[in-house]
């Protein structure tokens, strides 16, 4: 019951013809931007402030580790 090559192909070409190639690039680049926030925000969640230590000056120090 899956689709083979074929109907695929059909399926990606009558895409193209719907919504032209910028269009489909726009929405591919969108997903890929929407997935890394998405893993991001998963890192940054994953991120405990140790005891001694304010949950936003903690926060703040993550953030600066992961744009280095």
């Amino acid at each position: 019951m899956g689709l083979n090559a074929s109907e695929i192909l059909v399926v990606c070409l009558l895409a193209m013809l719907l919504f032209g190639g910028g269009k489909i690039a726009d929405i591919g680049r969108g997903l890929g931007e929407g997935i890394k926030n998405f893993k991001k925000g998963l890192r940054e969640a994953d991120v405990e402030p140790p005891k001694d230590e304010p949950a936003e000056k903690a926060k703040a120090k993550s953030l600066e580790q992961g744009t280095k």
